[in-house]
């Protein structure tokens, strides 16, 4: 399962730090985080689907990565957008 073109645009759009911006920590956990929601939806009704399962482990994987990272490096920024997204308490 992946997200729309528009959606990733919005996303891109709302958490860029400058304009343009496609590569920072904060647009790509955003974007990460937009495809583990979908995929989450997904297994609500195909609860079997083991093999997209694994993808979404992936996918959590690497957003864990980049929080770390941002965190490592910046916590200020770092708290913002876990609070911007809740994806923390």
């Amino acid at each position: 399962m992946s997200i729309t073109a528009e959606e990733k645009a919005r996303v891109m759009k709302e958490y860029a730090t400058k304009d343009g911006d496609t590569g920072s920590p904060e647009v790509q956990v955003a974007i990460l985080t937009s495809r583990i929601t979908a995929l989450t939806e997904h297994f609500k009704s195909h609860a079997k689907d083991n093999h997209s399962r694994r993808g979404l482990l992936k996918l959590v994987a690497q957003r864990r990565k980049l929080l770390d990272y941002l965190k490592r490096n910046d916590d200020a920024r770092y708290q913002d957008l876990i609070k911007r997204l809740g994806i923390r308490r």
